[in-house]
């Protein structure tokens, strides 16, 4: 429980169906700064929870979350890949570490806030699919679950619009009913990343250059670049540029025109499927390479570890470190970590067919 709507109203929900209901915050960095899971975020969860007649909790997971969501999130800016922090924290932190401590409890489930739904499948398997509020939708950003995550796993909230969200909060006299949304990564509430990291790392400085390889200008570090940036790259003159590589092993910034940002393949690595079981070939899907970008017609084959995707029409800034997730309809097939370009030894694409959704 964050302190927000979302997850008081999911106790709220199965507190009315009858389930035991232990409300938990987890305490993941200096509970006094600002951001989500501050000292008034803590209160909102308690008296929800003194509201509901449930007990509450704090766990402190600071050691955890600062080793599996902001170490990784500095080592991937470093790295020249831009991460996404809530799939990490989702992966490592709620449905590992805080499952684990939710064993001890004797708890049989782990419920939260998110925007999206777990049902049954009829093969037997559990299946994960969007959230019925589109706008709010939160599946991309759990692709990784496995089976026996999301058997242990409830997601109230995913079958309501957020608009209904609310007016249960306020029907119940919840505190936070009116609460506004988190907007910003949790631990960098003042939403500049660069500064974030510029207080963290250290400066190894570059070029930037054209995709021949003509120099344009110096940068401070790669860190402080995305594929798709266009300001600040310090270039003065000339027709527009962005970034459309980082080069890790040179520290070179490669700028180019909008048109050169667009590509129409990928390799991911590593990838996850939540029947647990990978398709035998080549899968027709939508694919969703950023959290607010439109999914695009696209196939997926899996290769070793990871899986090939080929767009139907190219897309926008193909982002390494960012998550690729692939849907047929509602349903989250998996997805994975873009990687870069294909390897030389991939499959041709098939034509004219396709391989079953869970082979």
């Amino acid at each position: 429980m964050s302190g927000g709507v979302d997850s008081s109203v999911a106790a709220l929900l199965l507190h009315q169906e009858g389930y035991e209901v232990i409300g938990v915050t987890m305490k993941l960095y200096d509970i006094d700064q600002r951001g989500c899971c501050t000292i008034d975020d803590v209160e909102d969860a308690r008296a929800v929870c003194r509201i509901l007649g449930v007990p509450h909790y704090v766990l402190n997971v600071q050691r955890e979350f600062r080793t599996f969501v902001i170490d990784y999130f500095q080592s991937e800016y470093e790295s020249g890949r831009t991460p996404h922090p809530c799939i990490a924290c989702n992966d490592k932190i709620k449905f590992s570490f805080l499952a684990q401590r939710a064993q001890l409890m004797n708890a049989t489930h782990v419920a939260t806030g998110h925007y999206a739904r777990i049902v049954a499948g009829g093969s037997g398997a559990w299946e994960l699919l969007r959230g019925v509020d589109a706008g709010k939708d939160q599946s991309y950003v759990l692709f990784g679950m496995r089976q026996d995550q999301l058997a242990s796993t409830l997601m109230p909230i995913g079958h309501y619009p957020k608009d209904d969200i609310r007016r249960l909060a306020s029907d119940a006299n919840f505190p936070n009913a009116d609460k506004p949304d988190s907007q910003d990564i949790c631990f960098i509430p003042t939403g500049d990343y660069r500064e974030f990291l510029r207080q963290r790392t250290d400066e190894h400085p570059g070029d930037i250059v054209d995709p021949a390889g003509n120099v344009l200008g110096q940068h401070e570090g790669i860190q402080y670049f995305t594929v798709g940036q266009r300001r600040g790259l310090g270039l003065s003159g000339g027709p527009p540029r962005f970034v459309i590589r980082l080069e890790p092993d040179t520290r070179q910034v490669v700028v180019g025109s909008e048109e050169q940002l667009y590509g129409d393949s990928f390799y991911a690595d590593p990838v996850s499927w939540v029947s647990g079981v990978p398709p035998t070939g080549e899968l027709s899907v939508t694919v969703k390479i950023r959290y607010k970008f439109a999914e695009a017609p696209a196939t997926v084959t899996p290769v070793g570890s990871g899986a090939v995707v080929r767009f139907h029409n190219p897309q926008r800034a193909i982002t390494p470190g960012q998550a690729a997730v692939f849907y047929q309809g509602d349903s989250v097939l998996g997805g994975g970590v873009i990687a870069g370009g294909i390897p030389p030894e991939s499959p041709e694409p098939a034509v004219g067919r396709t391989a079953p959704a869970h082979a």
